[in-house]
């Protein structure tokens, strides 16, 4: 901001005000109804009248035994749906007893070597009445088949197995980095469990396409739409040419955005993402469903404002974040607590995180109407607006060979490093407020009381692993592994193969290494 000029977080100039001569005619034919073609008005026709978003609270840490106790406090406190966090060993195909990963055992998520981990972090929590959504990417299909087989274990049936597995690598090579396998190979994956679960899991979606990593990662909101809908055509390309119909799988796409602090611009983006995901299903793709061009989406509040100085403000931007997904018409919802810019969350926190959840909800009225800002020339321009700059990302990608080929490039990661050094920039010079940091800074804050991890945490998860290799066959094991290879160096889907791999006690490290030896580790272009 400089001047008189006021732009928005993503450089949209603004006027002092907008009447009915800010939006461009056909306002009705763009809006549509709710639930109904082009769904910028929400993804379905009672929205929260109908149901509430799913409030999904980020969590995992340590052992499974202290993520399943963490899980059944949060259910306990009116959670309804789970969102697992895992260790960056799980993250990146490790075994905990791996000495490379002995400090980070736990650390950031919960470790899962076996299936009998997974068995342990829904102990007590039947899997056919959970939803239940996996952040994990590299590894994907090896959590989903030890999820999959500790259902079984559970007796519940595959049809019966809700939620969601992020297994979005695209956006690991473009903002993340935890990405294990070359890109060739890594999409062959992801398409095997979008296969699988397509036709085996009707009430699961096999990927989140993911915009909420690269905006976290300093991309603004109209690269983080442009972006997620450009790596939405790449996937949709990839599965369409080993065969599948677009109408098989698209129905169970589901997307994954960040909620960050300009209000009515967070707001915007998501209603223009709906209306240009119908059109890229139906102009691109032909699609003949209605569901295929239904974008259903998932916002995660951001990290990357919370503050480490004065915390407790964090209260306040997670509860603008919050309210801003849910009048952009989000199907789930996570809330940060306040002490995440300092350490895994207190149960003191993530408890504020979900009431701050159930009180927008419950008593603040926005949930009474179907997209109640319809209508508002501020944000019909807005949502305009963005929409025709994030078709012009698209644009300028599609004459660059296309998302898989500017990410080989490193073209995408130049601009969301241009964006994020702009941000910092403007906070350097005080162009941009940042409460606590750059302004309203008090010198003698104390800090709350933070989350203790259990150090001995990580040594009973080894001691776990090495009594479970110890009792296992280990011949089963091999034979599992042997038929896995074969798999992966043919053409056939992996995830029976994976299945038979957890039911027969092999490691994840064990897979992970199987999958390095035949598809080889990636590493990016120091011109990077």
């Amino acid at each position: 901001m400089s001047g008189s000029t006021v732009r928005t977080d993503s450089g949209i100039e603004l006027e002092p005000y907008y009447d009915e001569g800010s939006v461009t005619p056909g306002l009705g034919e763009r809006l549509g109804r709710p639930g109904h073609p082009p769904f910028t008005r929400g993804a379905y026709e009672s929205m929260y009248r109908g149901q509430l978003w799913s409030m999904r609270q980020y969590a995992g840490y340590g052992s499974a035994a202290d993520t399943n106790a963490r899980y059944r406090y949060l259910l306990s406190q009116g959670q309804t749906a789970l969102s697992v966090a895992f260790d960056l060993p799980t993250q990146l195909g490790y075994d905990s007893t791996d000495e490379r990963v002995t400090s980070e055992v736990g650390r950031v998520g919960v470790a899962i070597d076996t299936v009998e981990d997974m068995e342990l972090v829904f102990d007590g929590l039947p899997i056919d009445q959970l939803s239940v959504n996996f952040t994990i990417n590299a590894t994907a299909p090896i959590i989903l088949a030890f999820y999959l087989v500790a259902a079984e274990r559970q007796g519940a049936a595959l049809a019966d197995v809700a939620g969601t597995l992020q297994n979005d690598i695209l956006k690991e090579f473009l903002a993340r980095k935890t990405f294990i396998y070359p890109p060739a190979p890594s999409l062959r994956l992801v398409a095997d469990v979008v296969e699988f679960a397509s036709a085996e899991l009707p009430r699961f979606n096999g990927i989140s396409i993911t915009g909420y990593h690269a905006r976290e990662a300093g991309c603004n909101a109209v690269q983080e739409i442009g972006l997620t809908m450009a790596s939405a055509i790449a996937y949709s390309e990839a599965f369409r040419q080993r065969g599948l119909e677009f109408d098989f799988f698209a129905p169970r796409l589901s997307f994954h955005f960040a909620s960050q602090l300009d209000f009515f611009e967070e707001a915007s983006k998501v209603r223009a993402a709906r209306r240009m995901w119908h059109r890229i299903a139906t102009e691109r793709f032909g699609a003949k469903k209605e569901t295929s061009g239904r974008l259903r989406f998932f916002s995660g509040c951001s990290g990357a404002t919370l503050t480490a100085q004065q915390p407790l403000n964090n209260v306040v931007r997670s509860t603008l974040q919050c309210l801003a997904a849910v009048l952009g018409g989000a199907q789930s919802i996570h809330v940060m607590g306040y002490d995440e810019a300092l350490e895994i969350p207190t149960e003191e926190s993530v408890r504020l995180a979900l009431r701050t959840q159930q009180i927008i909800a419950h008593e603040s009225g926005v949930a009474k109407v179907v997209d109640p800002l319809a209508g508002s020339y501020f944000v019909e321009a807005l949502t305009d607006e963005i929409e025709e700059r994030a078709w012009a990302l698209i644009e300028e990608i599609d004459k660059g060979g296309g998302y898989v080929e500017m990410l080989a490039e490193g073209v995408p990661q130049r601009w969301i490093a241009e964006s994020a050094y702009e941000y910092e920039r403007e906070v350097a010079s005080l162009e941009r407020v940042r409460v606590g940091v750059n302004k309203y800074v008090e010198d003698d804050a104390v800090a709350p009381p933070l989350f203790e991890v259990d150090q001995e945490a990580a040594e009973r998860q080894r001691a776990a692993l090495r009594e479970r290799l110890a009792a296992r066959d280990d011949q089963l094991a091999k034979d599992a592994l042997a038929a896995l290879r074969s798999v992966l160096e043919g053409d056939g889907n992996v995830m029976p193969a994976l299945m038979h791999c957890a039911r027969s006690g092999c490691t994840l490290g064990e897979i992970a290494d199987e999958m390095r030896d035949v598809f080889g580790e990636h590493r990016e272009p120091q011109s990077w």
